[in-house]
């Protein structure tokens, strides 16, 4: 019984060894400290400061009136008062408009055929040309809302002004079906309170990822160069060694965490409704587990230059396997299985839902569970590569 609680006590002081060295060695590395502190701390307000704001407004677009008319000059007024658009100009045709849009004085064309007003007295649809530049996807999606609701208001006010004329005002007053938009978790529609809250976990995963496997990496070096041992390792049991470095990864990341995912939304007014004590526990497996993952990864690094190629390879593939720019649900299995082994993938789920829609961290179990087994999971490939090293040197 004595001999086991030596081999404990011994287990426990290797672990601590293991935790206060790897300390050392993140704040000597003036490289690690770069992608530990630096580039959490400031991507998300570099990213912030791109995507505002966040929303396209007042956009300059052509008008091309071939009509001419009263109700020609009064759809381009209804136009001009929508908050997408901002009628630039007259253009005698649909040449010179292409001229204002090259020179990028414009990025859309309405066109007014000749028969516009004929066509509305007659009680005929009206067809107006909408051309838009959909080099920018968000620019398309605000002009292509505006034109919908110009579209729907100005049937409305058609339709009032023909039944008014046939003596049935009562009927012809409002709509028989009114719509309310409610954008739940993005109240303002904007791209930066879209893609900000996933990115933001993203960057704590691959930051983590990238200082772990450079540390590996520069190990990997001083092993070349002293005969196949690293002088500056502890000596310690494969589980010791990993507790030890995941400790003091979590550990120097957890003020991090509160850094970017409760104030950097506090500072830019992106949505912020969860719970700081949810989202804290919800993150914590993330953190060990993308820990363990750099770990694991450093198989992958032989020298410290590696590590770039390794994160620089992930990062763009996680970003699309995490569902930000695709739902996970429309994935192929392959792809959406791919995706389940990611620990941001769950962390940009679960931190998303507690974050913008004010879900408890109950009702995440799912994402929750699934970082806790890939934190389980990657204690064990970790383990593996570690003792590896350890006997292979």
């Amino acid at each position: 019984m004595k001999g086991v609680l030596n081999d404990i006590k011994e287990w426990f002081l290797e672990t601590a060894k293991v935790f206060r060295r790897e300390f050392g060695m993140v704040f000597r590395d003036a490289g690690v400290m770069l992608f530990f502190f630096a580039l959490p701390l400031a991507y998300p307000i570099v990213y912030a400061a791109i995507y505002n704001p966040e929303v396209t407004r007042e956009m300059p677009v052509a008008v091309v009136d071939n009509s001419r008319t009263a109700e020609s000059r009064e759809f381009v007024r209804h136009a001009d008062a929508t908050q997408a658009i901002k009628i630039c100009g007259y253009a005698s045709d649909l040449a010179q408009a292409r001229r204002w849009w090259e020179e990028k004085k414009c990025f859309a064309v309405i066109e007014i055929p000749k028969d516009f007003s004929q066509k509305i007295g007659r009680g005929e649809q009206g067809v107006v040309q909408f051309y838009s530049d959909v080099s920018l996807l968000l620019r398309y999606r605000t002009f292509l809302e505006s034109i919908t609701e110009l579209q729907m208001a100005t049937d409305t006010q058609l339709r009032e002004r023909a039944l008014n004329t046939l003596g049935v005002a009562q009927a012809g007053e409002g709509s028989g079906i009114q719509t309310e938009a409610y954008f739940l978790g993005d109240p303002q529609q904007g791209f930066a309170s879209f893609i900000l809250p996933g990115i933001v976990v993203l960057i704590l995963q691959q930051s983590l990822i990238l200082g772990v496997t450079m540390l590996g990496g520069t190990s990997n070096d001083r092993r070349r160069r002293n005969g196949g041992t690293d002088p500056l390792a502890i000596t310690a049991s494969p589980s010791a060694t990993i507790i030890g470095k995941t400790l003091c990864y979590v550990t120097l990341y957890l003020p991090l965490t509160i850094y970017i995912l409760h104030y950097i939304p506090l500072i830019f007014a992106f949505p912020h409704i969860g719970e700081i004590q949810d989202y804290f526990l919800f993150m914590l497996p993330m953190l060990i587990s993308s820990a363990l993952l750099g770990l694991t990864l450093q198989f992958m690094v032989s020298e410290r230059e590696s590590a770039f190629i390794v994160v620089v390879f992930t990062s763009v593939a996680f970003l699309f396997l995490s569902g930000l720019t695709w739902p996970r649900y429309a994935m192929q299995p392959l792809w959406k299985m791919l995706g389940d082994i990611i620990p941001a993938t769950w962390g940009i789920e679960g931190f998303i839902r507690i974050n913008n829609n004010g879900a408890p961290l109950a009702l995440e179990s799912t994402p929750y569970r699934w970082l806790w087994w890939l934190s389980a999971a990657y204690f064990i490939t970790a383990y593996l590569v570690t003792r590896y090293k350890t006997r292979h040197g």
